[in-house]
């Protein structure tokens, strides 16, 4: 289904904090767009500025953080927003899913009256109304017998019927915008499989755009449109899912798909690691912040860092390196 329309367009966001050892640029001058219906992938190691990007936009950065730029959606920039004015907008059009469900449900409430209060919140529904709206939507991510146990507790289910409540108290409002931070890394693989099946068919259901954030290329490979590389703050590739896979052209995308274990490679294929750490972003190195971990440095690496550039239709990349077109 093709969707025209844009759904949202970040401009040269900027993120920093302020600490006592100084100023850190978690994100820095980070541009991208989406279009209504879209799946982006937002990938890269922890610290790369993924979680940073998405909280700024919804203003729920830490006390000492700071976003600059433009985060328009459907026509508003987020970031000029009042606090009030952000909470009419989060949990109704724009939702957001943490990693660990616990930190996110109150363990005093039952998880009827955590998913009433939403709808009673932003759409003025009646208590009644709002509890079967929300046994609804426990059905809709395959809770079994939701009916019962919707007056439960947190703790009384496991961690991925956690998770499953939590996407289904994100989608109550039907959002235009999904986000979900990297909703799987708590749990268990098989659990994990069924959380991305479940968000596959809440895609197709549901029509919501998704951000899905996660350290694992492996992960975005059935859900994303589009994938987002980010290093040190900042976009070093850009495209199609589809072509990052089949040809990553950034050193790093390369390492991260390396990294995956892959069953179509022959037997005993060593799994390759990209070396180092990633870099302290209070001391990024000079030149492209990648360099002093790329098998494939060039000379100038050190010492310019690279620019964005289209490498093709709907691609970006940041590299020195020659785009090879074998």
């Amino acid at each position: 289904m093709d969707h025209p329309q844009r759904l949202l367009d970040v401009q040269d966001l900027r993120v920093r904090f302020e600490t006592n050892d100084g100023e850190i640029r978690a994100v820095d001058g980070l541009s991208f767009r989406m279009r209504a219906g879209e799946t982006l992938g937002i990938v890269g190691e922890s610290g790369s500025g993924k979680s940073q990007t998405v909280l700024s936009m919804l203003g729920l950065l830490a006390s000492n953080g700071r976003a600059e730029g433009r985060v328009d959606f459907r026509g508003t920039d987020l970031l000029s927003l009042t606090p009030s004015e952000l909470n009419r907008i989060r949990g109704d059009a724009i939702s957001i899913i943490f990693q660990d469900p616990m930190t996110s449900l109150n363990p005093y409430l039952r998880i009827s009256k955590q998913m009433a209060e939403v709808l009673v919140l932003h759409k003025g529904m009646s208590e009644a109304e709002a509890r079967r709206r929300a046994i609804e939507m426990l059905d809709a991510v395959k809770i079994p017998d939701a009916a019962n146990r919707v007056d439960r507790y947190p703790h009384e289910f496991s961690g991925g019927m956690r998770q499953r409540v939590m996407i289904a108290m994100a989608l109550l409002c039907q959002p235009a915008l999904l986000i979900a931070d990297e909703p799987t890394t708590a749990l268990d693989v098989t659990v994990q499989a069924q959380i991305m099946h479940l968000m596959r068919e809440l895609k197709a259901d549901f029509d919501t755009s998704i951000i899905l954030i996660t350290h694992d290329l492996g992960v975005v490979a059935g859900l994303c449109d589009t994938v987002l590389v980010m290093y040190a703050g900042e976009m070093v590739e850009y495209g199609p899912v589809e072509e990052i896979f089949e040809r990553p052209l950034h050193p790093y995308t390369q390492g991260l798909l390396e990294s995956v274990p892959r069953l179509d490679r022959r037997g005993g294929t060593r799994l390759h690691s990209i070396p180092g750490n990633p870099p302290n972003l209070l001391h990024l190195p000079p030149g492209c912040p990648f360099q002093p971990r790329c098998e494939r440095r060039l000379d100038r690496c050190a010492v310019e860092k690279p620019s964005l550039v289209e490498v093709g239709p709907d691609r970006l990349r940041a590299c020195h390196l020659e785009v090879s077109h074998d």
